[in-house]
């Protein structure tokens, strides 16, 4: 390897130390939950499908709460169910409809919820 390559990987590499490549992102979703980015948060409810219903599926896939959902992109009656059960431990309005509070929950859930799980 002559300098000016050596040169130039040494300055690569330091640029991407400086710049944080490779490094994990301080905003990156809990849980691996990587379908959208974490700050792209739609409203989305029942009927709705695509990569900000994906996301909110596995979101709550975090939480406890049995079925966990099959992320599958289609916000039908299960998912409804799951969404509604968050909101309601947060005392939020069990409304089913995904918006900015709702968003905000999905992304810190708490670890315990004394909600009984819908039946």
């Amino acid at each position: 390897m002559n300098r000016r390559t050596a040169s130039l990987l040494t300055a690569s590499a330091l640029a991407a130390a400086v710049l944080g490549a490779g490094a994990p992102s301080a905003s990156a979703a809990p849980g691996g939950c990587a379908y959208t980015s974490t700050s792209h948060r739609p409203v989305v409810k029942k009927g709705g499908t695509g990569a900000s219903v994906k996301q909110a599926q596995c979101l709550s896939n975090i939480w406890g709460g049995v079925p966990k959902l099959t992320v599958d992109g289609v916000f039908g009656a299960k998912t409804l169910d799951k969404i509604k059960w968050i909101q309601g431990c947060h005392g939020l309005p069990r409304d089913g409809v995904v918006g900015a509070k709702t968003w905000a929950v999905l992304y810190d859930p708490v670890p315990d919820c004394y909600d009984p799980y819908p039946r």
